[in-house]
């Protein structure tokens, strides 16, 4: 019998369906020890080099640079199917940051020695990537940052913080940005590849999360760091276009493995709800618990078409901006209802750290910050609009 839980492979090639489950049957085969991982704030490396080795890290990169040569549909429904099959959303997290703030920017804007150095090593796990944009004084108005990059003989010389740097702690490449001009907002900024034994580059100690503690974060420091000519990423001044592309593609594509995550807590909560019993009945008997379910299906199917359009628009070579920001918008905020409603379902077991439950709902939360906060997609939605 055809159940509701059954993950749905409609409307994608034979394939891309292929693809999905290729990566669902890996992302099962990972260590499951999230949840003493969590407790401890625990980067797994082991986990990373897997997903390396089997080619996710590299899927949307072109073969030639060493990547995998996935159109951008198949890309989301791999990583749909690295949050379907595999439990630690810190790691996905992590792998999300890396690919699109610092593989996609090398490959779009770097030069052939850029590439030649970098690209090959972050799509085969060598290298971790992250980029740092954030400042304690900066957060959704990132073009207002302080970090200067002052032209020296030879190079520039940075100066400035950086704050919330996913990967921070474990990365060997950092983009840095800072203002090396006079322009104001997204003019006179920067891009640099800076590598983490840099002199003058410190990275501080991990952050403490409320979700996500297994992808790291920390606070960078830039104290007099001289880089060479040959680390501008792109032309200078080129900065704001630089995250401006690593941002259409990393919301168009990190709530892929967030449809995935959804998935997999609704097939929870229709296993539990017809296994637990109350009253005399199953609890799914129940229309407060059944309703519930059902809207976590509608939130699913939902998520995805938003979030797989926008990959079609982009292989179609469209732009993105208004359908990516719906898409960030709504998926990010369903997952954190879906698992609201889980806990719900779940109940005393919802709210204890064993079923994971509510570790699905602290790490759902931060999707409605990263990437640009649902306050600032709604933003560019009324623009679009003509608002």
């Amino acid at each position: 019998m055809k159940t509701a839980t059954r993950p749905v492979i409609e409307w994608v090639t034979p394939e891309q369906a292929e693809h999905y489950e290729s990566v669902l049957g890996f992302a099962r085969t990972l260590p499951r020890d999230t949840l003493e991982r969590d407790r401890e704030e625990m980067f797994s490396r082991e986990a990373w080099n897997r997903c390396a080795e089997f080619g996710i890290q590299g899927m949307p990169i072109p073969a030639e640079f060493g990547g995998g040569g996935a159109d951008v549909v198949t890309t989301m429904l791999g990583l749909e199917a690295l949050g379907y099959g595999c439990d630690d959303a810190g790691l996905v997290f992590s792998i999300n940051a890396h690919m699109w703030t610092s593989e996609v920017p090398i490959w779009t804007f770097g030069t052939a020695q850029q590439r030649e150095r970098w690209l090959a090593g972050l799509c085969d796990g060598r290298f971790i990537g992250c980029h740092t944009i954030t400042e304690p004084g900066a957060g959704s108005d990132a073009f207002g940052m302080k970090s200067t990059a002052k032209p020296v003989p030879g190079g520039f010389v940075l100066n400035g913080s950086k704050t919330f740097i996913t990967n921070a702690p474990v990365a060997d490449l950092l983009i840095v940005f800072a203002r090396s001009g006079e322009g104001i907002g997204p003019y006179g900024i920067s891009a640099f590849l800076v590598e983490a034994a840099t002199k003058g580059l410190t990275v501080g100690g991990q952050l403490d999360k409320m979700g996500l503690r297994t992808s790291p974060m920390a606070e960078v420091f830039l104290e007099d760091c001289f880089v060479p000519s040959e680390a501008l990423l792109g032309g200078e001044g080129q900065g704001g276009e630089i995250f401006q592309t690593s941002m259409r593609w990393e919301r168009a594509c990190i709530m892929a493995s967030q449809v995935g995550t959804m998935r997999r807590t609704m097939e929870a909560c229709v296993t539990y709800a017809r296994e637990r019993r109350q009253f005399g009945k199953p609890i799914a008997k129940f229309e407060s618990v059944s309703d519930k379910i059902a809207n976590m299906k509608v939130a699913v199917d939902a998520a995805r078409a938003l979030v797989l359009r926008v990959g079609w628009l982009m292989d179609h070579g469209r732009d993105t901006m208004v359908e990516a920001a719906v898409a960030k918008t709504f998926v990010s905020e369903a997952a954190v209802r879906t698992h609201l409603d889980a806990v719900q379902v779940f109940g005393g077991y919802g709210y204890m750290t064993e079923y994971g439950i509510e570790r699905g709902l602290r790490d759902a939360v931060g999707g409605t910050i990263y990437s640009g906060t649902s306050e600032i997609q709604r933003r560019i939605i009324a623009r679009g609009l003509g608002l």
